[in-house]
């Protein structure tokens, strides 16, 4: 019986050895070759006709699930996600398997090397399992499409002027890409950096993880927020996965409410939300950022903050993983500035210290 070849698309390198030794462990499998990203992966998927693909879902120049969709619609067979977002219950699972995915593996969140005996029983059975399923094309999605709800299904919006003491505020919104852009910029920032609320389109049982995991890496504060939480100089408050986040002014000061409501632009957290209220109670006070990611959520309320007096920044085309928020907010007028991702730190900082 001939071996079930196998190849492995994920854009970290550690990963990819990880997983080639797991697999090449078995004298069933046949790790046949990797790529670090799917348009690689489509040439080495002609050449070397594997019959599993391994694929991850955050990566460089196409999203692994905007290639498995075009992989079931051109040449069907068995995939099996390994991210760290296809947790069960997860979106992004569920997504996927809708596509046409036949299984998922949750890379552990752990180092992998502290987690190897679990992982490889579970990717060696799920692979296995995957080799004698039939390949099927994506689920034809129903005629009915959920509505999809604007700002205003959770915030009116109503300016306020602003505080007299004029300290700046930065708030910033990602999707596709967007966790290791943070990462990137939060440990750029010093400690003394100004009150920072981000929204990452992300589960709900992924934004605590991540934020407990950034606030090793940078000198700021990090955490997911509480209902009613205070904004502090060299604090980031995350916006915790199925709330929207709404920053408030009261008698002592900016503080955050968590809200339940309708998926915005079908995101909860939506970045429109964040960046709404933010130009209603902040306005000029405010330093609006929109990073990399997929849809347009983020792009309005980013225009609302620049009319609101406040300086908005959209991360540049060459450094997105994808393209598509910072695209739609500069198509609709709402940016000042547009920087390598390198650069957002220090432009924010000099604004801030220019209060």
């Amino acid at each position: 019986m001939s071996p079930i070849k196998v190849l492995i698309i994920d854009d970290s390198a550690l990963v990819r050895k990880l997983l080639t030794d797991v697999l090449s462990s078995d004298p069933q499998i046949e790790v046949v070759g990797s790529a670090p990203d799917p348009l690689i992966a489509v040439r080495k998927i002609q050449n070397l006709a594997p019959d599993v693909i391994t694929l991850d879902i955050e990566m460089p120049r196409m999203d692994g699930l905007t290639f498995l969709e075009k992989l079931m619609k051109s040449t069907p067979m068995p995939v099996v996600m390994f991210s760290s977002l296809t947790e069960k219950g997860a979106e992004a699972t569920l997504k996927a398997l809708s596509l046409g995915a036949v299984d998922f593996v949750t890379k552990p969140r752990v180092k992998l090397t502290e987690s190897m005996e679990e992982l490889k029983a579970n990717i060696l059975s799920r692979v296995k399992a995957a080799a004698t399923s039939k390949p099927r094309k994506a689920i034809t999605p129903p005629l009915t499409v959920p509505p999809r709800y604007g700002m205003d299904e959770v915030l009116a919006a109503r300016r306020m002027p602003p505080a007299r003491d004029g300290e700046k505020v930065l708030v910033i919104g990602a999707s596709t890409g967007g966790t290791v852009a943070i990462e990137q910029i939060l440990n750029k920032l010093p400690k003394d950096s100004p009150p920072t609320l981000i929204v990452q389109h992300m589960p709900p049982i992924f934004t605590r993880s991540f934020a407990q995991r950034v606030n090793g890496l940078t000198a700021m504060e990090v955490s997911e927020a509480c209902d009613n939480d205070p904004l502090k100089r060299g604090s980031v408050l995350i916006a915790p996965g199925g709330q929207h986040m709404i920053v408030n002014r009261g008698s002592t000061g900016y503080y955050v409410t968590i809200k339940d409501g309708p998926p915005v632009n079908r995101h909860k957290p939506s970045v429109d939300v964040l960046f709404r209220s933010a130009a209603n109670t902040l306005g000029a006070n405010a330093i609006g950022v929109i990073l990399t990611g997929m849809g347009d959520d983020g792009a309005r309320g980013l225009k609302e903050l620049k009319d609101s007096g406040a300086v908005t920044v959209a991360q540049d085309e060459e450094t997105c993983v994808v393209f598509g928020m910072p695209k739609v907010a500069i198509e609709l007028g709402g940016v000042d500035k547009v920087l390598p991702l390198g650069s957002i730190p220090a432009f924010v900082m000099g604004l801030a210290r220019s209060e």
